[in-house]
């Protein structure tokens, strides 16, 4: 299979808070150094692009050596924090910006859908939009008809596709940006995190798209926060981190890593008092266990609740979401048609629940505390437990995938 990009020691450096070295001798210098071939001489080595840290220099490595083949036909997820360098990544490649150092060496046209509208004349119509598009990929105008009618039916636009696109809202933008981003023939597609624009029904018809392109034979470069996106589009993935490569494979280890990482960035706020917060704070959460019983059958969700005062009418929310943030189930009180009083001290309230098999992994708990209506505490990050292997759900058969989180009680038979 033939190479679609090739990145070689990519680098990408910004100055922060103002364009220029700040005296002319030194843009003049910084200009002969790049004429000839050389480093910028005011860069300093080693300065991290981590948005959480003070730096000591105001130079910043948005990017810092990547190295990446990605081949033809190709779906690939970028994924990492925010501040990572995702978007820079794609801007290099779509030539939005030049390289600091390194090269890049790309095979094919490429369609890129960074932002909302990129590349669209606001006083332009959404029709002539198409075209201007469709020139600037490279596009004959022939091909831009032979797909004007496909992509005015994708976008959804029709009744306004003659009106000049300022006078579109925000939603109708990204539709039209993708449709011809999508549908015209380049051999490569880009696409940022634009989709969260758009409302369900049209996330859920671009996906379908990519995975259509995706499956086409084309290239596709693919940003997003949406796990469950990119298990269901890509087939391999690259986790950046501070602007380097911490990890590029198969989507299921990438995943891993990238959940790795961000858990590793909470690891100061574990302590229940520590973490953000909001509510009266007459009562709060203090600590919380989660237990398996009977071979994995039985969950119990223990939640130490700390109160200054005695509190009746008390209700407790509990949301369990999986790896991908995706909720599970809610277990409230109300539910059950249950309150509690709560003593001054410490308080355990506990659920139980039957049947319930979690395959082994990473989980997290959403917990609220309200009285009357009140909200007592509600806990901003969420609270993580680990589900090990138990013998009804080895992990010899957990199965791959964003399926399979869940399991109930069952056998087969053969009449």
């Amino acid at each position: 299979m033939s190479v679609a990009i090739k990145v070689e020691h990519l680098s990408k450096a910004y100055q922060l808070g103002v364009i220029g070295t700040g005296t002319l001798s030194r843009d003049i210098e910084r200009w002969i150094a790049k004429k000839r071939g050389k480093a910028d001489p005011f860069l300093r080595i080693g300065e991290i692009n981590d948005r959480t840290v003070a730096g000591g220099s105001d130079i910043v490595w948005s990017l810092r050596d990547i190295s990446l083949e990605i081949s033809q036909g190709e779906a690939v997820g970028i994924i990492g924090r925010n501040g990572a360098g995702k978007s820079t990544l794609l801007k290099l490649l779509s030539r939005v910006t030049a390289p600091t150092s390194g090269s890049i060496r790309i095979r094919g046209r490429i369609a890129s859908l960074l932002e909302v509208g990129t590349g669209f004349h606001p006083e332009l119509t959404g029709r002539e939009n198409i075209y201007l598009n469709g020139a600037i990929l490279g596009m004959r105008r022939k091909e831009i008809d032979r797909k004007l009618d496909e992509i005015i039916d994708f976008s959804g636009v029709e009744k306004y596709i003659d009106t000049p696109v300022k006078r579109y809202s925000s939603g109708m933008y990204v539709r039209l940006a993708f449709a011809v981003a999508a549908h015209l023939e380049s051999e490569i597609l880009i696409v940022d995190e634009v989709l969260a624009v758009g409302d369900a029904e049209f996330q859920k018809k671009c996906l379908g798209k990519v995975k259509e392109v995706a499956t086409g034979g084309r290239t596709v470069l693919f940003v997003s926060h949406n796990m469950a996106a990119i298990q269901q589009l890509c087939t391999s993935v690259v986790c950046l981190k501070n602007g380097m490569v911490e990890f590029q494979g198969n989507v299921q280890d990438g995943m891993q890593v990238y959940f790795s990482s961000m858990r590793a960035g909470r690891e100061m706020q574990e302590v229940a008092l520590q973490k953000r917060r909001t509510g009266n704070k007459k009562a709060y959460v203090a600590g919380f266990e989660v237990k398996l019983a009977e071979e994995g059958r039985r969950l119990m969700i223990g939640v130490a609740v700390e109160a200054s005062a005695e509190i009746e009418k008390t209700e407790i929310a509990v949301g369990i979401n999986d790896g991908l943030g995706i909720r599970l189930i809610t277990l409230h009180s109300r539910f059950t048609a249950q309150q509690f009083v709560l003593k001054p001290g410490t308080n355990w309230l506990v659920c139980t629940v039957e049947n319930f098999f979690l395959r082994p992994g990473t989980y997290t708990l959403d917990v609220s505390l309200g009285s009357k209506f009140d909200t007592l505490d509600y806990l901003d990050e969420p609270l993580e437990f680990e589900v090990p292997e138990y013998s009804l759900y080895p992990t010899s058969v957990k199965p791959e995938g964003s399926q399979g989180y869940l399991m109930a009680s069952h056998r087969w038979a053969n009449h």
